[in-house]
């Protein structure tokens, strides 16, 4: 359900499973339920991540911190990174999607060509096989399916998300990958690849994030504008 990843005296870092509910649900424990479990004690978490997606989350030990936390991700003080793997060729391969987002049909969103309070998603891509590139992504906002809506707004929605028209496959491929941010002053950094999914397993992903996005705060990133 979970991977342990950084128990500090406010918070902890876990790494969720891809398809493990944030809340619980149908009478089974989401992933901060099962959290507050297995630890003895109430957790406060400050962000989630989808159903289908895995990887990093912080969850604050107290009220504190959690409302410590909170003000950082209004600030746009806690900079997340993802990863997701899609078939087909990008109308872009780098660069920025931005636009107002707004709910569509079955529980799905859709981007405008508004922005007025717009998602605001920087990305890199690389090739890693015939037809299917790796992509990463640093979202400047925190919509709910941001990322999903993004990639499909380019064509290419992400493998295994079946929602967003993305290909039959193992998972869905989108993974929360690294987290960068200071609390009280200490600088923190927390990054794991995933462990699940033939694709993410791909000697050409695991070369990539060594060789050329070990460090995301490092890359030239595009300007939104």
């Amino acid at each position: 359900m979970y991977q342990m990843i950084s128990d500090q005296p406010d918070f902890i870092i876990i790494s969720k499973s891809a398809y493990v509910h944030f809340h619980s649900q149908d009478g089974s424990a989401g992933v901060i339920a099962q959290a507050e479990a297995d630890l003895g004690y109430k957790l406060y978490p400050v962000h989630r991540l989808d159903t289908p997606t895995s990887g990093l989350l912080i969850v604050a030990k107290s009220s504190q911190a959690a409302n410590v936390f909170t003000k950082m991700f209004t600030e746009h003080k806690v900079q997340k990174y993802y990863l997701a793997i899609a078939c087909g060729k990008p109308k872009k391969k780098q660069g920025w999607i931005i636009g107002d987002m707004a709910k569509s049909r079955r529980s799905m969103y859709k981007l405008l060509r508004t922005t007025e309070n717009p998602a605001v998603t920087l990305f890199f891509s690389h090739n890693i096989s015939q037809g299917m590139r790796m992509y990463l992504l640093k979202p400047l906002s925190g919509k709910t399916h941001q990322l999903r809506v993004a990639l499909a707004s380019i064509g290419v929605p992400i493998l295994g998300d079946q929602l967003y028209g993305g290909e039959l496959s193992d998972r869905c491929y989108l993974h929360a990958y690294s987290l960068h941010f200071t609390y009280l002053e200490q600088d923190y950094i927390f990054q794991t690849p995933s462990l699940f999914g033939r694709q993410f397993m791909l000697p050409e992903c695991q070369q990539l994030l060594v060789n050329q996005w070990q460090l995301p705060d490092d890359l030239p990133w595009p300007s939104k504008h």
